[in-house]
C-alpha cells in the first residue's frame, strides 16, 4: 500500500471516552466565534478543519488493536452533537468519515485496516462519494468499476456523484461503484487523483458549508488493493446501517442543543408580552411552558440517543439478525425524536426571541435552515411504520444504510 501524496502531521491520540467528550467540548468553543461567518460564507476555513483533525476526534472509533480509542457509540454521538451544536456543517463533515472507518473495520483485510487506520490516526480525512442524483431510488448506483485491460492490478472507475459531503476538505474520497456483476464496491482514492474532480456546487439553504455537491469520476484509475467488498456488509447482519443512522441523528441532536441554548439567551433579552402582567420575558408563563417543553424533549432525545448507542455497543461484538434489528430500532427511535426536536427548537427560537431574533446580524435563522436541510437526509416518516411493525408484529427492519 502506498502512502498519500500529502504528508500529514500526526494528530493527538485520544485514549478514553471521557477524554473524547472533553476534547470535543473544548474544540467546539474555539469554533463558536466563526459559526455565523461559516454559514454566511458557505465554507469552513481550512485552518478550522485542520484544527479539528489535530484534536484526534476523527480517529476515536478506530479499534484498540490498531491504536485507536474505540469509544462507545454513545460517546461518538455526543462528540458529533457537541460540535454540531456550535456549527453543524462542521459537525456533519466527519459524519461519513466515521462511517467509512466502520466500513474499513467491517470489510477490510488486515493489511487494508493497518494502512488506512494509520492514516486516520495521523489526521487524514475521508469524504464520501456514495449517492447519485437521479436513478430509480437512492440505492441505484450507476458509477462503474471495471478491471484495467492493460494492468490487472488496477481498476477503472467512471461516474458522477452528488451529496458528497466533505469532499472539499478531504484527503481521501472513497467512491461507491458497481462491478461487472452488479456488486457494490468501495474504492479509496486520494482527492487529488487524476480522473477525480470535486465540483463545489452545493447550493442548499442550510448546512451550507458541508461541501456536499458533485464529484466526477472520469476514467479514475485505482490500485485494486484499495477496493473493499462493501456489498458484503448487508448480506449478513452488521451494524453498518444503524451506525450510519446514529451519526445522522447526532447532528440533529446537536442542532437542537444549539437552538435551545440560543433560545434561553434570546428570551432573556426579549420583552414580555403586554398582556402577561410580568416585568420580564423570563417570567412569562406561556414562554416558560414552551421552554419547559423543549427541555423535556431535549432530555428525552439525549436519553434515546444514549440508549441507541448502547444497543450498537451490544450488537457490535457478535452481530446477528436480532441484535442488529434491535439496534436499528433503537436508533430509529432516536432519529425520530432528534428530527422533530431540531425543527421544533429552531422554530421556537425565533418565536420566543421575538422580531429582534430575526435581524440579519444575529443570523439565528441558520438553526432552522440547518435543521430543515439536514433532516431531509432520509424520510423520518418511514421510521414510524418500521418501529410500529417491529413492536406489534416482530418484523425485523431491512438492512441498509437508511435504517
Amino acid at each position: 500500500m502506498t502512502a498519500p501524496s500529502a504528508a500529514l502531521a500526526r494528530a493527538r491520540t485520544i485514549t478514553t471516552d471521557d477524554e473524547a467528550r472533553e476534547v470535543a467540548r473544548a474544540f467546539a468553543e474555539t469554533v463558536r466565534p466563526h459559526a455565523a461567518r461559516i454559514d454566511a460564507e458557505r465554507r469552513i476555513p481550512l485552518e478550522v478543519v485542520d484544527a479539528f483533525s489535530e484534536t484526534g476526534l476523527w480517529a476515536i472509533t478506530i479499534p484498540r488493536e490498531y491504536g485507536g480509542a474505540e469509544v462507545s457509540h454513545a460517546t461518538l454521538a455526543d462528540v458529533i452533537a457537541t460540535v454540531s451544536a456550535v456549527e453543524p456543517s462542521l459537525g456533519q463533515i466527519p459524519q461519513n468519515h466515521f462511517c467509512l472507518v466502520e466500513d474499513i473495520r467491517l470489510s477490510g483485510t488486515p493489511e487494508q485496516k493497518a494502512f488506512f487506520f494509520e492514516l486516520v490516526l495521523g489526521g487524514a480525512r475521508f469524504a464520501n462519494a456514495f449517492s447519485e442524483a437521479g436513478g430509480k431510488n437512492v440505492a441505484q448506483i450507476q458509477t462503474t468499476l471495471r478491471p484495467d485491460a492493460d494492468d490487472p492490478g488496477t481498476v477503472v472507475v467512471s461516474g458522477r456523484k452528488f451529496y458528497s459531503t466533505g469532499s472539499a476538505y478531504a484527503h481521501w474520497i472513497p467512491v461507491l461503484a458497481v462491478d461487472e456483476e452488479g456488486l457494490e464496491k468501495l474504492v479509496f482514492t486520494e482527492r487529488d487523483s487524476a480522473g477525480l474532480t470535486v465540483v463545489d456546487d452545493w447550493s442548499a439553504f442550510g448546512q451550507r458549508a458541508t461541501s456536499s455537491g458533485t464529484v466526477v469520476l472520469d476514467g479514475l484509475r485505482v490500485p485494486a488493493e484499495r477496493v473493499f467488498p462493501m456489498h458484503q456488509e448487508y448480506e449478513v447482519p452488521t451494524i453498518a446501517g444503524p451506525f450510519a443512522q446514529l451519526t445522522t441523528a447526532a447532528v440533529d441532536l446537536g442542532i437542537a442543543r444549539g437552538a435551545i441554548v440560543e433560545t434561553h439567551t434570546a428570551v432573556r433579552g426579549a420583552r414580555p408580552w403586554i398582556d402577561s402582567g410580568v416585568d420580564s420575558a423570563t417570567e412569562d408563563p406561556l414562554t416558560l411552558e414552551r421552554v419547559g417543553r423543549l427541555d423535556i424533549d431535549l432530555a428525552a432525545a439525549e436519553a434515546l440517543t444514549e440508549k441507541a448507542g448502547a444497543a450498537l455497543d451490544a450488537a457490535k461484538p457478535t452481530p446477528d439478525a436480532q441484535n442488529v434489528a434491535a439496534a436499528s430500532i433503537a436508533v430509529a427511535r432516536a432519529k425520530v425524536l432528534t428530527t422533530e426536536l431540531s425543527l421544533e427548537a429552531s422554530s421556537r427560537l425565533l418565536e420566543l426571541g421575538g422580531t429582534r431574533s430575526a435581524l440579519g446580524e444575529k443570523a439565528l435563522d441558520r438553526y432552522w435552515r440547518n435543521a430543515r436541510v439536514h433532516t431531509l437526509h432520509d424520510p423520518v416518516r418511514w421510521k414510524y411504520a418500521i418501529i410500529g411493525d417491529y413492536a406489534l408484529n416482530g418484523t425485523l427492519p431491512a438492512r441498509h444504510s437508511w435504517i
